[in-house]
């Protein structure tokens, strides 16, 4: 039986793994060992990340319609009462760009419903 050197696969891995890691600082972008530890890292805050932009950008789109509501002498828990009592379905992000894109839109509705 043949003998298999594995130095061609073993280079490859070890190549394309500081590809990656091209860009970071210091050893962490040249030196194996270093690299991969740097790429654990930050695979774990990019998955952990990609959860809370969701939170995120939930809670701006909060801020951003609350924001306009008190502009019309209301809060969010308010007018999230009298939207659940109306039966409006309409979500917090579109809330949210009609209150930042189309401020007279939103005023409209919110008094609308008040």
């Amino acid at each position: 039986m043949a003998r298999i050197k594995r130095g061609v696969a073993a280079h490859k891995r070890r190549k394309n793994l500081i590809k990656r890691a091209k860009g970071y600082d210091n050893r962490r972008s040249g030196t194996f060992v270093a690299a991969r530890q740097a790429l654990l890292k930050a695979d774990t805050y990019a998955y952990r990340d990609r959860r809370n932009k969701k939170r995120d950008f939930r809670a701006l789109w909060l801020i951003r319609a609350n924001a306009a509501l008190r502009e019309n002498g209301t809060t969010w828990s308010k007018f999230a009462g009298i939207m659940k009592k109306q039966n409006v379905q309409i979500n917090r992000k579109m809330l949210a760009e009609l209150a930042v894109k189309h401020p007279e839109t939103f005023d409209k509705m919110v008094k609308g419903m008040s």
